[in-house]
């Protein structure tokens, strides 16, 4: 199923959102999935660093509200004279990466994202929802403290509708069951 918004709103059809298990969490892979684009891309490209909120939940049906849910924050960088791309990621889990092409630091992006699984039964259907934003320097505030990341504020940010002029991205997957995925061992994380 896609999933369509704004103009600024790129939608993903379900069959571009590779859902899979890693251990206790889920995760997925999009390909398809490119916010290295627009506005954003320009800002990197005239030095400036861009900071993304990322939201990867589970529902109940499409629309409903999440029963599992994780977020993080991306802040990306561009090397103009490499022409590549550096992550870090700020949330709860921590990392940072460098010399990436667009299509590799937004993938590193999704894969860092993952919902834990537990309570949900195996045979259960489910939708998944990727949302990412460009985050709007109003919301740094109070996202960004002394004591790090704000995942209160983070989901708070998710609950309400992007602002106009907000580039947005939103995927959504499903229905699914856990019984029906792929599953890997690469480790266990669980958001």
């Amino acid at each position: 199923m896609a999933s369509f918004g704004a103009p600024l709103t790129l939608g993903l059809a379900a069959q571009s959102l590779g859902v899979r298990l890693d251990g206790d969490d889920l995760r997925i892979a999009a390909p398809q999935f490119h916010f290295l684009t627009g506005k954003s891309l320009e800002k990197l490209k005239d030095g400036a660093s861009v900071a993304f909120l990322a939201q990867l939940s589970l529902s109940p049906e499409v629309n409903a509200p999440a029963i599992k849910r994780a977020v993080d924050r991306f802040i990306v960088s561009y090397d103009v004279w490499e022409e590549k791309f550096s992550v870090t990621q700020t949330g709860m889990e921590r990392g940072k990466v460098t010399h990436l092409s667009s299509t590799a630091a937004e993938a590193w992006c999704l894969d860092r994202l993952a919902v834990g699984i537990e309570g949900i039964a195996p045979d259960k259907l489910f939708w998944i929802r990727l949302e990412l934003r460009a985050e709007d320097p109003r919301d740094q505030a109070g996202v960004v403290g002394d004591a790090g990341i704000n995942l209160t504020r983070l989901i708070e940010i998710f609950s309400n509708p992007a602002r106009a002029q907000q580039s947005r991205w939103e995927g959504i997957a499903g229905p699914v069951r856990l019984m029906d995925l792929k599953r890997e061992r690469r480790g266990s994380r669980s958001g």
